[in-house]
């Protein structure tokens, strides 16, 4: 005969999720046999949709009962049915599944000794996460949670007999409930379960969990009293256990228990205080005073476990749980407690967490947008050049010694240079494809940064998602992209790893290790977050309990960048530090709205053009942008106002720091590129403001809980749209970054550099302004390994340069003058004449003149007109190896080089 089952269902309070609940105890496949609803302290509005659901039964009570006492007013008020009747056990914040009552009834209609059963209780908020599922106790009589808080991936389903078990969601025999006199009023909180579980087991019963029964269990998300909240579940617990400490004892052991009460709560108090914990103080001393007094409530504890004990207290021994595991379980949460305390996760999940669905979304959108890549050898425009083809030439470039700027000259390598040689020599075979390789995986490498450093602050896989993908397409990267800057590029891809190392090295000598190397090709990158980065470096040393982790981070950054310190400081001008490394590229000036919406250099105003089709001008790009962004501003601001406020804070404390880089960036110009003055781009610290507020956004999501998914993706739509037009232009385009040709100069100077790589190319630029831009090139052109920061921030022409620049005006002019003396002075054999753009009056006007004047330079002979522009041969291609050669003890490279100078003609 199959069982009745007989559902009571505890109504108290407000209870928001009471339709949910009654929804699913009437969807069960295996449906009840009757309802009864007690409703404790309920407002009308509930009991009227109570009243719908047109239960069995109804009882209503004023007094706002705790668990037990419903759960008995409920069973009294249900008339008694058969011997085996079944009762199921929940309240309104329970959620049973479909399958759960048919799955735990089986388990009771096959295993007569089973008197309950219990399901695996799981949030509400993530279902694939355990809340409950078993309890147990040391030898102590503490209790203890089998499995609580770890991701479900059936790792624990061959668990099933227990000692106890939560009782939300239990289905117990009738007959054992009124045997065991229901649940012990004196535990109306917590180990309630627990303790009928050990008087069913001294019964002679058996209690199990059913993996295969699943119900949710919302969780208490009153964030704005957690503390209050963990001081009250440390008295009742701490109740709870001096309770049933005295029901479980031994007659002759009594005494000794209730006089030690006073002084183990002093103990415990001093331990409290060792342990920063005094808020638990307060709650070990009511939990003492009440074991204290109330003596009633563990007598009668006692002759109800008197009265159905039909076993030894032996019988539970073999489910208490064992003292080696206790003490690992303990370490255990030692190293939680840790890793909450510094805002940490340590269960990654990548795969299951949607990691790789983030990768794989930014790999797309990477494809589309740098289709044009795909089959090319090399990219080109803006700041990008090609590398070094030998790897050994990549790291002679890293090295103090000779380089070939300018004239050429003595002196440190940028940082950057040892940066480019480590992912030059990562694609060995072909130093120059690894610059593509880059622009390709930069957004999806930013999406994999970004989505890790999520992880470090929430175990949510949306949260982690709408962070990697927002990072990934971040107003400075893509522009950074598009502009064709390296540096950037390389900055923003590692800086959310710099975090996550940092994080991790409070607590790990090897990722304070991976942190120093970080911090250093941050700095590498992006000298001009120097001061931010020392900043935070600061702050989290200060504030780690480990400072000693930290105080080599800097170290790394210090020791690569002193040669270059050195000769800066030593040649006057030490603001020249913070030049962008690499081939100076002028941008545009950035204002201060174009600040705060993170785009470098008022990029969002390629808005304008389509809004002037759809809009007539009616609506201003900044407008759109600022309102496309407004969603992440709320939510990185609103981080101050709720849980976890000291990240938030913590977080938007770094937005300010890039914030306050960008700005001071975009007053400062330290490097030259012909006629421009070169200021330091503004988009590295723009980037550090975009991670400050992703991440103070992120913990907004992250107290929002489960709700956190439309604002979130509203978010990200906002900042996929503010950075569309910029995409489209990458992915037509129409912006700086190209496919790099098969050459960077004629045909006929590669063939020369073949034979001699130390072939000399004076290559002219018309300016604007009318001037002429002089660059002096070695081999088959310049390499960015090459390019200095000592050489672009020079505040004034050497002779050399000043000699350099006279013979450019000379050959651009009509003077008489014999130039033959100076091409064979520094050696060149070839005179490359750039073509001035269309819309450059000036230039054309420059460029026309400089070819009347070569034309007629008897010094000169043309060779004709190539795509870099008209190319010319000196006359008397005699030896030249003594003016190409390498000053005798300038170091040992001999690598390509070039130099530039800028003369009036």
């Amino acid at each position: 005969m199959i069982p009745s089952v007989a559902a009571v269902l505890v109504v108290r309070g407000e209870a928001p999720l009471l339709e949910r609940a009654l929804e699913a105890v009437r969807g069960q496949h295996r449906a009840v046999d009757s309802l009864t609803v007690v409703a404790c302290r309920v407002p009308d509005a509930a009991l009227s949709r109570i009243e719908r659901a047109e239960p069995d039964h109804i009882v209503t009570s004023a007094q706002e009962l705790d668990y037990g006492a419903a759960l008995r007013a409920g069973v009294a008020a249900h008339p008694e049915g058969a011997s085996d009747e079944l009762l199921w056990l929940l309240d309104a914040a329970t959620i049973p599944t479909p399958d759960a009552l048919r799955v735990l009834a089986a388990e009771l209609e096959t295993a007569p000794s089973v008197v309950a059963a219990a399901p695996k209780l799981v949030r509400d908020d993530e279902p694939d996460r355990i809340a409950s599922m078993g309890e147990s106790m040391t030898r102590l009589g503490a209790s203890v949670d089998l499995v609580g808080g770890e991701l479900d991936q059936g790792q624990h389903d061959r668990l099933s007999d227990v000692l106890g078990t939560s009782p939300h969601g239990m289905l117990v025999r009738r007959s054992a409930w009124d045997d065991l006199d229901g649940l012990d009023p004196a535990l109306p909180a917590v180990d309630d379960g627990l303790d009928l579980g050990v008087r069913a087991r001294l019964a002679g019963h058996r209690v199990v969990v059913v993996p295969a029964a699943a119900v949710r269990i919302a969780a208490d998300r009153d964030d704005r009293r957690a503390g209050a909240a963990a001081r009250r579940r440390h008295r009742e617990r701490r109740s709870a256990q001096l309770h049933r400490r005295f029901a479980y004892a031994a007659w002759p052991a009594l005494p000794v228990h209730w006089l030690s009460l006073l002084p183990l709560a002093v103990l415990r108090s001093a331990w409290h205080l060792l342990t920063k914990a005094p808020g638990s103080i307060p709650g070990e001393w009511v939990a003492s005073a009440r074991a204290l007094v109330l003596l009633g409530p563990v007598v009668a504890a006692r002759r109800r476990i008197r009265r159905n004990r039909g076993a030894r207290w032996s019988a539970i021994a073999p489910l208490r749980l064992p003292p080696d595991e206790l003490r690992r379980r303990r370490a255990q949460e030692r190293d939680a407690r840790r890793v909450r305390a510094r805002g940490q996760r340590e269960e990654v999940h990548f795969i299951a967490g949607g990691g790789g669905w983030t990768v794989l979304a930014a790999t797309v959108a990477s494809v589309a947008l740098f289709l044009f890549l795909i089959g090319s050898s090399g990219v080109s425009g803006g700041g990008l050049q090609p590398l070094a083809a030998q790897v050994g030439e990549l790291w002679g470039s890293a090295a103090y010694g000779w380089r070939d700027i300018d004239t050429g000259f003595v002196g440190a390598a940028d940082p950057f240079a040892g940066v480019l040689a480590v992912l030059g020599t990562a694609n060995w075979w072909s130093p120059s494809f690894a610059l593509v390789l880059l622009w390709i995986g930069a957004v999806p490498l930013s999406a994999l940064g970004g989505w890790f450093a999520a992880a470090r602050l929430t175990d949510r896989a949306g949260i982690r998602a709408v962070t990697g993908l927002a990072w990934a397409v971040a107003p400075p990267l893509l522009v950074a992209l598009a502009d064709g800057r390296p540096a950037a590029v390389l900055a923003h891809v590692l800086l959310p790893w710099l975090v996550w190392s940092m994080i991790a090295a409070a607590r790990s000598w090897p990722a304070a290790a991976v942190a120093a190397l970080l911090f250093a090709a941050v700095v590498a990158c992006a000298p001009s977050l120097a001061p931010a980065l020392v900043l935070g470096w600061l702050v989290a040393a200060i504030v780690s309990r480990h400072p000693l982790r930290y105080l080599g981070i800097p170290v790394p950054a210090a020791v690569l960048a002193a040669p270059l310190v050195i000769d800066q400081v030593v040649r006057g001008t030490p603001l020249g530090l913070l030049a962008d490394p690499g081939l100076p590229t002028a941008s545009g000036p950035t204002g201060g709205t174009a600040l705060v919406l993170a785009f470098p250099a008022d990029a969002y105003a390629a808005w304008a053009e389509p809004l002037a089709a759809l809009t007539g001008g009616t609506i201003a790009p900044t407008v759109l942008v600022a309102s496309m962004l407004l969603p992440l501003g709320l939510l990185a601001a609103a981080a101050v106002f709720v849980r976890g406020a000291r990240a938030g804070i913590g977080a938007l404390g770094i937005a300010l720091a890039g914030f306050a880089t960008a700005a001071a960036a975009a007053q400062v110009s330290v490097a030259t590129a012909g006629e421009d003055a070169v200021r330091v781009w503004t988009g590295a610290g723009l980037s550090l403001y975009w991670l400050g507020l992703l991440g103070a956004a992120l913990v907004t999501l992250r107290a929002i809980g489960r709700h956190s998914a439309v604002p979130g993706a509203v978010a990200l739509l906002g900042v996929v749209l503010a950075i569309l037009p910029v995409g489209v232009a990458i992915a037509t385009g129409s912006a700086a970054v190209q496919p790099a040709g098969p050459r960077t100069v004629p045909a006929f100077v590669e063939a020369a550099a073949a034979e001699d790589p130390r072939v000399a190319t004076l290559r002219l630029v018309p300016q604007a302004d009318g001037g002429l831009r002089a660059v002096l090139e070695h081999g088959a052109g310049t390499t960015l390994d090459e390019q200095s920061t000592l050489a672009a921030t020079a505040d004034a022409l050497d002779d050399d340069q000043r000699e350099l620049a006279e013979l450019a005006g000379n050959l651009a002019s009509r003077t008489g003058f014999d130039t033959t003396a100076g091409l064979e002075q520094f050696g060149i054999r070839f005179v490359l004449l750039g073509t001035a753009s269309d819309d450059e009056r000036r230039a054309t006007a420059t460029e026309a003149r400089a070819a009347t004047a070569m034309d007629q330079n008897a010094a000169l002979v043309p060779v004709g007109d190539t795509e870099f522009g008209r190319l010319y041969r000196t006359a008397d291609e005699g030896d030249t190896t003594a003016a190409t050669a390498i000053p005798v003890g300038a170091g040992a490279r001999g690598a390509r080089g070039s130099s530039a100078s800028s003369s009036r003609s």
